[in-house]
């Protein structure tokens, strides 16, 4: 009994299942591994929660690896747990890893060299079709025994990529690590592919429509159900599957007869194929169902002819019924390479069957089908009540009104597009109009949670695993680090002793190249005893501890040695000094004094100004990293302090005759070593030593203008340079008789936009009066010259910035409300401190402290002052003096009437019956503080 079958394929497990049950094999064959064999019987473990994949990895290279996943809606995870349930046995007949993991490695070379032949003549000019892009743009290859072209090392191969689509999978679905299509050709079809419900149960391998009549045999390869839908006149495949095999397969009695048919189907598709077979991913596929036919053979001298179940892609069913002498598949077989090979279960993510890259071409909706497979009635209605559910979740207004009238959408869609059960499309469309209103954002929500969706399945403690994963669990079991396949963000407080193992977990693993966690900005807090990680755990990860076990048995072990062997084969003294913040970031204590001992050495030899200058805020980091986590940092405080001696010497001559990108980036190494110094603050004398080399930076006319006026900069922040001493260095530079170049270089290294220069001019007037000042001096003949420059540099600033200095600019700058015409700031905002109106408030703050009066005034109390501090109080508004004059000079009219009366009235006059010169009106302030 063969059963041809559509990869991950709710309505093709429901069949695979109805079948079994009716037909009570005494064995079921699944298209699979045969080395996972022993595997087989932790897939009825009460721990074991699909979506898992069976992984395979070369012993000797754990990064050539290949993945066989399935989902609860598998057809072949249906038959694997039918099995185990009736207690009849269960084997995989596809070739073994052994063979396709050495395959993929002796294609290797080949494939480099076809690559380099289609990027030199485009692939177009020989007559043949491109090869068809997933939707992650990854090249979608005609299927064969390796799935393709092998990865290179350390990339991992996804077996059976055609994924849900008619073929695609060598075995149970596989796919590349590049969205190659699986050696099935063109994925294997199922033989109820689609739900029972009429949705879609996967997708076509390459993408709908990607076969077709035009496409000849390559695109009967890639989508034999694109061809048949085609030939059909249907323009998509997924709806052709629909409507002539699931809606028909609905009302059957015969559980056999849809295999019968896709079984008719594909036999006529095969005739035409094979009849052409010349390439050698035909070879592969033959040397493939060679073996399928021998392990075919042997379970039914085992167990009878009508004993035996296959579960395979309905693209192999012809030529397994096709009669073959045992002798000429033996022959296929003869002189197969072969690696060692070691198989596991590991977890699998809906994220991962969707996505375009990797096995995921095709699986467009795995929540979805999961929901079908998972829903026995009223599928639509059920689906949409999740839908509500989510969205109320995020605030938004969805009543049981529109879910009710969501439902009705969607059947009256089928009823008008000829369907009689409404299907994704459907659904979609009735949740974007009723439930989101027309917007596509919160329908993006639903695609993102529930469409796809975020589930990771489990595999049971007793699944085979290199030792460094046992122990990668064990830690995660300790600190309470549960993998997850959704994103999230962790916050850690390095001062408790479980964050702080937590943080050296993520480092160790990222040092291995085990990217769980990457770090992020932290909200709220600067400090540095504060981290951020962003976490998600994706099912290549396991792939990553296992190549990673090379290392160590342990993730102690294995981070010690991968940074010792990293700071060895460092290039260059920035890597090490990263290398060296790494390890006191994981804290690798053993691996420490070699990291500084490279560190050293490659120090004392560097003669580049630029490298030591990139190496040393690593170190600087380092130092401050080690104070919070308890680090000894001493001998990385020496070094450090040596490698800013010789930054200090070098730097100035480094920076003559530099070309303009040269000096942009002395510029940024003059920053780098400017915040590396200030963390420095053990060595007193550092810091002195570095204001005196930018002083010489600031008055050497052979340095770039953006170095120079970088220099300037920092001197004026820290406070070693006076204001008028700035006006004078910035007017010999921009002098008239200065280039234009080089003057809009001194502005952009003295204000840069990228270095916060544009808030600087905001808070700080006087910067933006020398700014103005040259600008105003700039003649008119040259002032066009300068004006690209200018813009370049004030451009980098965000809008608010530029239109607050714009303000100032037109007010002008250190004129705050000082006159009638300036009044356009906030009122009350003055250059001085009044301290009369401060003081008023001591009482009331002394009497919250709760430290009573004040001892000095208690006794004899000025009532002048309490009297005029209560007037002060009651009539000050808005920035008011009280002899009702405002502290830029204008009077308010005391009468509430007038003033509304004479709102915007007079030549200048301001609101509220404001003299133009000044004049106070009668009653000034009366009934104001009403």
């Amino acid at each position: 009994m063969l059963l041809g079958v559509r990869h991950h394929g709710p309505g093709s497990a429901r069949a695979v299942r109805a079948a079994l049950e009716a037909a009570r094999p005494r064995t079921v064959l699944i298209e699979g591994p045969p080395e996972a064999d022993v595997l087989i019987p932790l897939a009825a473990d009460g721990d074991m929660r699909p979506p898992v994949a069976l992984l395979a990895h070369a012993v000797d290279e754990p990064g050539r690896s290949s993945f066989w996943p399935m989902a609860e809606f598998s057809p072949e995870w249906v038959a694997l747990r039918w099995a185990l349930e009736h207690g009849v046995p269960a084997r995989f007949i596809d070739l073994p890893a052994t063979h396709t993991l050495a395959w993929q490695r002796h294609e290797e070379p080949e494939e480099a060299e076809e690559e380099a032949e289609e990027a030199e003549g485009s692939g177009e000019a020989e007559g043949r079709p491109e090869s068809a892009e997933a939707e992650g743009g990854c090249a979608v290859r005609t299927p064969g025994l390796g799935d393709g072209p092998a990865p290179d090392r350390g990339r991992t191969v996804e077996r059976g990529e055609g994924g849900a689509g008619a073929g695609g999978g060598s075995g149970v679905g596989q796919g590349s690590g590049r969205a190659e299509a699986s050696a099935d050709g063109p994925g294997d079809a199922d033989g109820s592919g689609a739900d029972d419900e009429g949705r879609g149960s996967g997708g076509v391998d390459g993408g709908r429509g990607s076969g077709g009549v035009d496409g000849g045999r390559d695109g009967l390869r890639r989508d034999p159900l694109g061809t048949l839908a085609e030939v059909a006149g249907y323009d998509d495949p997924e709806r052709w599957w629909e409507d002539v095999v699931e809606h028909r397969a609905t009302g059957t009695k015969d559980p056999f007869a849809p295999f019968a048919a896709l079984e008719e189907a594909m036999g006529a598709l095969r005739e035409t194929y094979d009849r052409d077979a010349a390439t050698p991913e035909d070879g592969r596929d033959l040397v493939r169902e060679a073996y399928m036919r021998i392990q075919l053979r042997s379970a039914q001298r085992e167990f009878g002819a009508d004993g035996v179940a296959v579960v395979c892609g309905a693209w192999h069913v012809p030529a397994l019924r096709r009669k073959v002498a045992l002798a000429a598949d033996r022959a296929l077989l003869k002189g197969l390479p072969k690696v060692r090979a070691d198989l596991t279960w590991v977890p699998w993510t809906h994220r991962r069957l969707a996505r375009a890259g990797g096995y995921g071409a095709g699986i467009d909706a795995p929540g979805w089908y999961a929901h079908l497979f998972a829903s026995r009635d009223r599928p639509v209605e059920r689906w949409l009540t999740r839908v509500a559910v989510l969205l109320r979740e995020e605030d938004r207004i969805v009543s049981s009104a529109h879910v009710i009238e969501a439902v009705r959408l969607a059947e009256t869609l089928a009823a008008l597009r000829g369907r009689p059960l409404p299907g994704l499309s459907e659904t979609t469309d009735a949740v974007r109009a009723v439930l989101c209103e027309g917007s596509d954002v919160p329908l993006a929500l639903v695609r993102d949670r529930l469409v796809v969706g975020d589930v990771l399945g489990e595999v049971p403690a007793g699944a085979p695993a290199v030792p460094l994963q046992r122990d990668l669990d064990r830690l995660q079991r300790r600190l309470r680090l549960r993998p997850e396949a959704a994103e999230r963000e962790l916050a850690l407080d390095l001062r408790k002793e479980n964050d702080a193992e937590r943080s050296r977990l993520l480092h160790r693993l990222r040092l291995l190249g085990v990217e769980w966690g990457e770090p992020a900005a932290s909200h709220g807090s600067t400090g540095t005893f504060r981290e951020t990680w962003r976490l998600r755990w994706e099912p290549e990860l396991a792939v990553r501890v296992a190549e990673a076990g090379v290392w160590g048995t342990t993730v102690l072990a294995a981070a010690t040695a991968k940074a010792e062997t990293d700071a060895a084969a460092a290039g260059g003294l920035a890597q090490v000094t990263e290398l060296a913040e790494r390890c006191l970031l994981a804290a690798l204590p053993d691996a420490l004094p070699t990291v500084m001992r490279v560190l050293a050495d490659r120090a004392a030899l560097d003669t580049d100004v630029g490298h030591l200058a990139q190496a040393l805020p690593a170190l600087a980091r380092s130092l401050r990293y080690g104070d919070v986590r308890g680090t000894d940092t001493g001998a990385l405080a020496e070094v450090a302090a040596g490698l800013a001696e010789r930054i200090f010497v070098g730097l100035p001559p480094a920076c003559v005759s530099l070309d303009a990108d040269a000096a942009d980036r002395m510029r940024r190494h003059v920053d780098a070593v400017h915040g590396a110094v200030g963390m420095l603050d053990e060595h007193v004398d550092l810091p002195a030593r570095w204001r005196a080399v930018l002083r010489v930076l600031s008055r050497r006319d052979s340095v770039p203008g953006v170095v120079r006026g970088r220099a300037v900069r920092l001197l004026l922040d820290e406070g070693e340079l006076e204001p008028g001493e700035a006006a004078r260095v910035m007017g010999l530079a921009l002098s008239p008789g200065t280039p234009p170049g080089d003057a809009a270089a001194w502005i952009e290294g003295f204000v840069g936009g990228g270095s916060g220069g544009g808030l600087l001019l905001v808070h700080d007037e006087r910067l933006l009066a020398l700014v103005d000042g040259w600008l105003t001096t700039v003649p008119a003949d040259v002032f066009t010259d300068v004006l690209p420059l200018l813009r370049r540099t004030f451009s980098a600033y965000e809008p608010g910035v530029r239109r607050t200095l714009g303000e100032l600019v037109r007010r002008g700058p250190g004129k705050r409300g000082r006159e009638p015409a300036a009044h356009a700031g906030t009122p009350g905002f003055a250059t001085g401190l009044d301290e009369r109106r401060a003081d008023a408030v001591l009482p009331v703050i002394r009497l919250l402290l709760g430290l009573g009066p004040d001892p000095g005034t208690a006794e004899d109390p000025d009532p002048g002052t309490a009297e005029e501090g209560m007037a002060r109080d009651v009539t000050s508004r808005e920035g008011t003096a009280s002899d009702g004059t405002a502290s830029d000079g204008t009077a308010y009219d005391g009468a509430a009437d007038d003033r509304m009366g004479d709102y915007g009235r007079g030549d200048g006059a301001r609101a509220g019956g404001v003299k133009a010169d000044g004049e106070t009106g009668g009653g000034a302030l009366a009934g104001v503080g009403a």
